[in-house]
């Protein structure tokens, strides 16, 4: 598939001769942003790990639909399967953290509410929050290659969260003991917790540490709650993914 043509995140059934009409955002930006027209190359994927080579057969500002040429398996999923819990932070942090978060290969990421978090959602504030953050991982889909949509789910209470965590290695960032990464045996699942900027209170270390949790140390910087996950997820990935 030609890494030259544009990668567009469709929810649809591909099939081999068959005809894709474009959502309106996705044909919004190929027609009108990219100026695309009829017979111009581009890549689907379903974001279930499926990928199309696709050729535009209409391209106007109604309607953009695409060819179905070549379906084939998505690449980039990393080995490891990273769930990603990171507190909520204002404006473009937390879009910053799941773009990169997304590029860094994690599976899933949950918006957490913690104490000294000052973001908090409700209703519809919440809805729209969540779509635009799905968004994001979309869009960082397209960016970076991979076939395979990310799970973004609606905010839960960091209690919430802890309480479902399952992941054989279980890291949550704050200083401790040297050595949280040093295993003989190479998991196939890990959870990642993320605090805010002011970051965990105590209590929400021990629950961590009660919910089977390691402290992981970045150094001695402190490090802003958008470049954590950023940092730990590459550690995490070069020690048992695919860096």
């Amino acid at each position: 598939m030609s890494t030259k043509a544009p990668r567009i995140h469709v929810a649809a059934e591909f099939s081999p001769g068959g005809d894709i009409v474009l959502p309106e955002g996705p044909a919004r930006h190929l027609s009108r942003v990219l100026r695309l027209g009829v017979g111009a190359p581009v890549v689907l994927f379903d974001g279930r790990g499926h990928e199309a080579a696709a050729v535009l057969t209409e391209a106007d500002r109604k309607r953009v639909v695409a060819l179905i040429e070549h379906v084939a398996a998505g690449q980039g999923e990393s080995p490891l399967a990273v769930h990603l819990g990171q507190a909520i932070s204002k404006g473009d942090r937390m879009d910053y953290a799941i773009q990169k978060a997304v590029e860094l290969g994690v599976t899933a990421i949950t918006p957490l509410y913690t104490e000294h978090g000052d973001v908090r959602l409700k209703g519809e504030r919440e809805a729209k929050k969540l779509a635009h953050w799905q968004a994001v991982a979309a869009s960082a889909c397209e960016q970076c290659g991979r076939a395979t949509l990310p799970a973004v789910h609606p905010p839960r209470s960091l209690a919430e969260w802890l309480a479902d965590r399952d992941e054989p290695l279980r890291l949550a960032l704050h200083p401790g003991t040297p050595g949280a990464l040093d295993r003989q045996d190479s998991p196939e699942r890990a959870a990642l917790l993320i605090g805010p900027e002011g970051g965990l209170s105590e209590t929400e270390i021990d629950a961590a540490t009660q919910a089977g949790f390691h402290a992981l140390t970045l150094g001695p910087r402190i490090l802003r709650t958008e470049t954590a996950p950023v940092v730990a997820l590459t550690l995490l990935q070069d020690r048992f993914g695919d860096l």
